[in-house]
């Protein structure tokens, strides 16, 4: 779109594509580019808007707050946490308290009533952040910043628009950039404003257009749960799982290869009520929400079409989230739509030319088994962890056990020897993560953290199939290298 835009403070969908990452993020770029190219081809996406990376670095100057968030970065440390956590918080209270100029406050509610026009008064959108360094081909930044749901008003969008600005500065978000060597100040914040999904009365999730574990490139795998799709993506229930096959999919057929049917013990939706902090909440799920699929055949089929065109789109595998637009009687439209699309970055980024295996020379006593993400071992002390406030009691090496991570647990798992969760998915932030650190790890245990103990010396193997094994003691193990450069040539 080029330097029309440079000094614009809104840029709607149909008005950015891909190519406009630096104005407006990786998830606002991504969104422009399959509004404007991809709905006809039958790939619904969501209508909104991008608060660009100009409006926040305006808000800086004009709120004269640049010069105190690098004086308070001056002495940062990212890897002693307390110096972590008092200058990240220092930092987004800043931010958050920041007065907006005039001018910008203007045209966010100009636009949001621009939304209530074509959706009606008081439109629920979501407001997500969209970093100028995120959904790189080789760094998700996945999870790094902060998404408000359910957001209704100009005076609840401006506050969320102010949380999100100020979440560049998460603790996590910090941490990250720091590791992927990026400075505090080369990446700078846009906002999408989206119209929401009403996944709340139906389901959403996560899904990618190779398999997660292997690599493979024929297939899709696709996770979902009830209600709205932070759940998935946090790994905060464990979702079901479809696999289908891509090259007899494109011929016409209906090649779901594989089902799964997850527990889904919670659901997120809406929460109304003017006297509760947040327009969110979770609930349990019925008996009988947990034992059924939450999606039927032709829409595991089509979600699977609209990852295929988006994959060859972009030209590499996607990872990618959808919802369900309620049940289309009570509620919404009962259509799906894509809210998010990014490179996925690990599998894309693997040196093809080394193969290493991981082997157990001995076997030993299970003590709990999940689902394994990647094909490594890793082995340590346990740390059973209730919750992220008892990350400073983490030691480097050490194997991490809890019942779920989300994005703030991150500058502790690049420094675990192995991870362990009761909840989530292949496709949760916890997976995500793992897999581009390279660690390995167990989710979806159920009951991981009641079993092991802080203390006990453990081996986590990833690497005898779909099943991840936590084994007592350290087991003896070995990584076998090949440089298939070097492979022989076969005699046929």
């Amino acid at each position: 779109m080029g330097s029309a835009h440079e000094n614009k403070l809104i840029l709607w969908f149909d008005e950015i594509g891909i190519e406009d990452v630096p104005m407006v993020g990786g998830k606002n770029a991504s969104l422009g580019e399959m509004y404007r190219k991809l709905t006809s081809k039958g790939v619904a996406v969501p209508h909104g808007y991008a608060i660009t990376a100009y409006a926040y670095q305006y808000l800086l100057k004009a709120a004269g707050i640049e010069a105190a968030i690098r004086e308070i970065l001056s002495d940062l440390d990212t890897h002693d946490i307390y110096n972590l956590q008092e200058r990240g918080a220092k930092v987004r209270d800043i931010i958050r308290n920041a007065e907006f100029p005039d001018d910008l406050r203007q045209v966010i509610i100009d636009s949001y009533r621009k939304m209530e026009e074509e959706y009606g008064a008081g439109v629920d959108v979501a407001v997500r952040s969209s970093a100028t360094a995120e959904d790189l081909p080789d760094a998700s930044f996945a999870g790094q910043q902060d998404t408000y749901l359910n957001i209704c008003g100009p005076e609840a969008l401006i506050d969320a628009c102010k949380r999100c600005f100020a979440s560049l500065f998460t603790n996590r978000a910090i941490s990250y950039r720091h590791d992927k060597g990026f400075g505090q100040f080369d990446v700078y914040l846009s906002i999408v404003v989206q119209k929401m999904v009403r996944s709340d009365s139906a389901c959403a999730g996560v899904m990618f257009s190779i398999d997660t574990e292997s690599g493979f490139k024929d297939a899709v795998f696709l996770t979902g749960a009830w209600g709205l799709g932070e759940n998935v993506v946090q790994g905060a229930v464990n979702p079901d799982e479809y696999y289908i096959f891509k090259p007899t999919l494109k011929q016409g057929k209906r090649p779901i290869v594989g089902k799964r049917v997850g527990t889904k013990e919670v659901k997120m939706i809406y929460d109304n009520d003017p006297n509760t902090e947040e327009p969110i909440r979770n609930i349990p799920t019925t008996p009988q929400e947990r034992g059924s699929y939450v999606l039927n055949d032709d829409e595991i089929l089509l979600l699977a079409e609209w990852a295929c065109i988006i994959e060859d789109h972009y030209g590499r595998g996607m990872d990618i989230e959808w919802a369900k637009d309620g049940d289309g009687v009570k509620v919404g439209t009962g259509k799906l739509f894509i809210v998010q699309a990014r490179p996925e970055t690990v599998h894309s980024q693997a040196a093809k030319n080394v193969m290493e295996t991981y082997v157990l020379k001995e076997s030993g006593k299970v003590l709990v088994t999940g689902q394994a993400v990647g094909a490594k071992i890793g082995q340590g002390l346990a740390n059973v962890l209730e919750d992220v406030t008892q990350i400073h009691d983490f030691k480097a090496g050490e194997v991490l056990v809890t019942d779920m991570t989300d994005p703030d647990w991150e500058p502790i798992m690049k420094i675990a020897g192995a991870i362990v969760t009761n909840r989530g998915g292949r496709t949760c932030h916890a997976a995500i993560i793992s897999r581009e650190l390279g660690i390995p790890c167990v989710i979806g245990t159920e009951d991981g953290s009641k079993v092991l103990k802080t203390g006990q010396a453990v081996t986590v193997s990833c690497a005898e199939g779909e099943t991840g094994n936590i084994y007592e003691g350290l087991i003896d193990f070995e990584v076998e290298k090949i440089d298939l450069d070097n492979v022989p040539a076969t005699r046929t």
